[in-house]
């Protein structure tokens, strides 16, 4: 088969590193892909938002199959564009990208299946977002509606810090999705994530992982788009992955369904795990990024199969088998990030780092300009490494981050410690 790929972050290099394990793979096209990509797929200097481009591309090459990676482009309906023009993709179409491009939809969604999740309502106007916010407490969690890049979110601990925040984000701090906001509840508890497959009818699980979203060590400061992640989770053992199914996506796969807009595709569920259960955060409509970089070299089974299967209502005859091992990755950045990043410096060390014992590197913003691979993105590298358990997998991915440099690189030195310390 051959298969164009959308994406350039990390989670398109493991998805572009295992799709080309696939026996069904003839050809593995990425727009427009990064330096690591170009290892394992034929790079094209498409950029992702340009739909029209990309529809052409498909089919003057003779694509049989698209994979778009980010949430951006599948709730702007890049899966409808494709598929109007006769290319298979991986959806969810763009009216079941809802789940991911508008909070306020899931949360009512919750409210009215029956769904576990925080307090909450929507705003469109300042002053009501702010009475209602202090009324509950503080912290409070305060999110813009629709995409942010996975940085949408504000924690404020104060009453002068919700204002700031509110008015922030309907001053356009977020851009056009912090026109609606919504204001919840601050639940205590842990946070995880659980991946599961849908073909709009059945509905598989993947995997469960734990993430680090603050850029400091011990959870400290701005959230980000993620700093490192491990799979499996301890937090999430097979009682609560089995409720995750049962309780959360099967549910949501059924009212979509119910509502004209089945959704196909990766289910990506957000949870808090509280001491009176598990609540939902948030739903996406795609790999998470870095937690792909850690489900995917777990994964025994064809990944290209499995999205085939998804895509035409047959994923009641698919089992995954997985690896037994762990998986750690760690997130290296440019100085500057999350705000803005620092770019165009020389990195050095990759190859040493690719040759220890069980380790992955995954590109996220990367560029090669001559003999040389230079950081372009805030999140440039996901170190990733399997190993009998976490601390292994821990270990063996902090040796190969000790050997990779570029100026102003850094990196959180505590992935995995929820694990560690349980």
């Amino acid at each position: 088969m051959r298969v164009l790929l959308v994406g350039s972050g990390g989670r398109e290099h493991a998805l572009a590193w295992k799709l080309a394990q696939s026996p069904l793979l003839t050809m593995l096209y990425c727009a427009p892909g990064n330096a690591g990509i170009a290892g394992v797929a034929e790079c094209v200097a498409i950029p992702a938002t340009d739909f029209p481009a990309l529809a052409r591309f498909a089919k003057d090459n003779a694509i049989d199959f698209a994979v778009i990676g980010a949430d951006a482009q599948l709730v702007a309906g890049l899966w409808d564009v494709f598929e109007t023009a006769g290319i298979r993709a991986l959806g969810p179409s763009k009216s079941a990208a809802v789940l991911e491009g508008s909070k306020g939809f899931v949360k009512d969604l919750c409210t009215e299946i029956g769904i576990p999740t925080a307090a909450y309502q929507r705003f469109r106007d300042a002053a009501s977002a702010k009475s209602f916010a202090h009324s509950l407490g503080y912290p409070v969690v305060i999110k813009a509606d629709g995409l942010a890049a996975g940085k949408g979110v504000i924690i404020p601990t104060s009453a002068a810090e919700t204002d700031t925040a509110i008015d922030f984000m309907f001053e356009g701090g977020f851009g056009a999705s912090g026109h609606e906001i919504l204001v919840e509840e601050f639940m205590e508890g842990e946070e995880a994530s659980f991946f599961a497959l849908s073909d709009g009818v059945h509905v598989i699980p993947l995997a469960g992982a734990q993430d680090h979203k603050r850029v400091g060590d011990g959870d400290t400061g701005p959230n980000t788009g993620g700093m490192g992640a491990y799979s499996p989770a301890p937090v999430l053992p097979s009682a609560l992955e089995q409720a995750a199914m049962e309780q959360f996506i099967k549910p949501t796969v059924a009212a979509m369904a119910a509502r004209g807009m089945p959704y196909v595709g990766v289910v990506f569920l957000g949870l808090m795990i509280t001491k009176t259960g598990p609540k939902l955060v948030e739903y996406n409509c795609r790999f998470g990024d870095p937690e792909t970089q850690v489900l995917l070299p777990r994964l025994e089974s064809d990944l290209l199969a499995t999205m085939l299967a998804a895509r035409d209502g047959k994923l009641d005859a698919v089992t995954l088998r997985w690896k037994p091992e762990a998986a750690l990755t760690v997130v290296m950045a440019s100085r500057g990030y999350p705000g803005t990043p620092e770019k165009g410096n020389v990195i050095t060390g990759l190859d040493e780092a690719a040759a220890l014992p069980g380790v992955t590197v995954f590109h996220a913003g990367t560029q090669a300009r001559g003999n040389d691979t230079v950081a372009v993105g805030g999140r440039v590298l996901n170190i990733t490494a399997l190993g009998r358990d976490v601390a292994e997998a821990k270990a063996r991915a902090y040796d190969a981050v000790e050997k990779i440099h570029w100026e102003g690189a850094f990196h959180r030195s505590d992935i995995g410690w929820r694990a560690l310390n349980r």
